[in-house]
């Protein structure tokens, strides 16, 4: 009897998703090839289309009834949509993926949760370790010694220098700076804070707040 093919769906066919299906594709080309697997956009309700850039879409009740082996990634950028459609999916029985773009570096020691995406040129260095469901997107770093909880995103060229720590669905916003902790007292961004487009942060951001400007503020 022929081994199913595994079915890969990316939820989210908005422009993160169309930005991190090809990355997805890359990943899996030998079994794509193969016929080994198939992979398509999932969404909540009716898909108002069949689909999107030459690839099925499909309702994630649909996805989630498949009998076959399913694997699933969430490309959507608010985090707490992002962990309630993380736990629908591993309560039917699919399993995370991380998606690592090919031109993503990732470096020494570094440890990684379930789910992670790293978009093109994203770029961890050594000895950091990352919570579930991370998304780093284009341009983006995170430097030595760092530790980011679950569902942390990193919008466009934000720099996460070296021995920070960052909450649980924190955002750091596009071009966003932070100034590098000390051995022993790292800089830390507490839990669902949001640091906004281009902020310089200098001190500790307190969970859930705003912070913008340079230097970064509470808004």
């Amino acid at each position: 009897m022929a081994t199913p093919r595994h079915i890969y769906g990316l939820v989210g066919a908005g422009g993160s998703g169309r930005e991190v299906m090809p990355l997805l594709r890359a990943q899996l080309a030998a079994q794509l090839d193969a016929g080994q697997a198939e992979v398509v956009f999932v969404v909540e309700g009716d898909p108002p289309v069949s689909h999107v850039n030459g690839i099925r879409v499909e309702r994630l009740e649909t996805f989630l009834a498949h009998p076959q082996p399913r694997s699933f990634n969430v490309s959507i950028g608010n985090s707490r949509v992002r962990e309630r459609i993380a736990g629908l999916c591993e309560t039917a029985g699919a399993m995370p993926v991380s998606i690592i773009a090919p031109t993503a570096v990732v470096l020494d020691e570094c440890e990684f949760g379930e789910g992670a995406v790293l978009c093109s040129f994203a770029l961890v260095t050594s000895n950091v370790r990352v919570g579930r469901f991370f998304h780093a997107n284009m341009y983006s770093h995170v430097a030595h010694d760092c530790v980011l909880g679950d569902f942390v995103t990193l919008a466009p060229k934000a720099a996460i220098n070296g021995r920070i720590q960052i909450g649980d669905h924190a955002y750091i916003g596009t071009g966003a700076v932070t100034r590098e902790g000390q051995p022993g007292n790292p800089l830390r961004i507490g839990r669902g804070a949001v640091v906004g487009m281009g902020a310089v942060v200098t001190r500790d951001v307190p969970e859930g707040a705003t912070v913008i400007g340079n230097p970064a503020r509470l808004r």
